[in-house]
């Protein structure tokens, strides 16, 4: 299979972010270190609205994902692609998401096919109360690191994604674990690429 962002024999796929713009953004890199997309949020607004490129130059829109209502626990965030055409979208759980990560993705019938989770509540508490001691702060992404898997609803686990040892915790990983069906590759990323927006600026 097949899909605007990757082919499936590319990964891992590589997550790293830039420290030096005025925007939330990062490359996405295959294995063999070709750019897949380049995704780019503007700061300080009050409805996200990120866009995902080929590379960046930017000069070649593929998606686009933006959210149903101003910043909330419980926003949605729609996918589409340059025709406006409507792909899916994830839906952050809430309150239960400030403890401990958790989104659903569904498809673009609207039907719930993926659910993201983190797997220790606690690296991620040390990790944001780290950051905000002075300079220990600056290396608390070499020692503390979340992963998230992504599964089916019957349990099947398909992603897995880890944020890597990194300075300022800059680099993130998604692994393959499990065949992709029709359509759920490019929910995955689409869904991955919003969540790690949102999980980096909690910490």
């Amino acid at each position: 299979m097949q899909t605007d962002l990757l082919e499936q024999n590319y990964y891992p796929l590589k997550f790293k972010f830039r420290i030096s713009t005025l925007h939330n953004d990062f490359t996405a890199t295959d294995s063999i270190g070709n750019t897949r997309a380049y995704v780019k949020q503007k700061l300080f607004k009050f409805k996200e609205h990120v866009k995902v490129f080929t590379d960046d130059t930017q000069t070649d829109l593929k998606y686009e994902i933006k959210a149903n209502k101003w910043l909330d626990f419980n926003s949605s965030y729609s996918f589409t692609d340059t025709q406006g055409n409507n792909i899916g979208r994830v839906v952050r759980k809430g309150w239960r998401s400030i403890w401990k990560a958790s989104y659903l993705i569904y498809d673009e019938n609207d039907q719930q096919d993926l659910i993201i989770q983190e797997k220790n509540a606690w690296v991620k508490v040390g990790d944001s109360l780290l950051s905000e001691i002075p300079l220990v702060g600056l290396f608390s992404g070499y020692f503390l690191n979340p992963t998230y898997t992504l599964t089916r609803p019957d349990g099947t686990l398909v992603c897995t994604f880890k944020k890597d040892a990194s300075f300022l915790g800059r680099n993130f990983t998604l692994h393959q674990d499990a065949n992709f069906e029709k359509g759920e590759e490019e929910r995955i990323l689409l869904g991955m690429m919003m969540m790690v927006l949102l999980e980096r600026r909690r910490g």
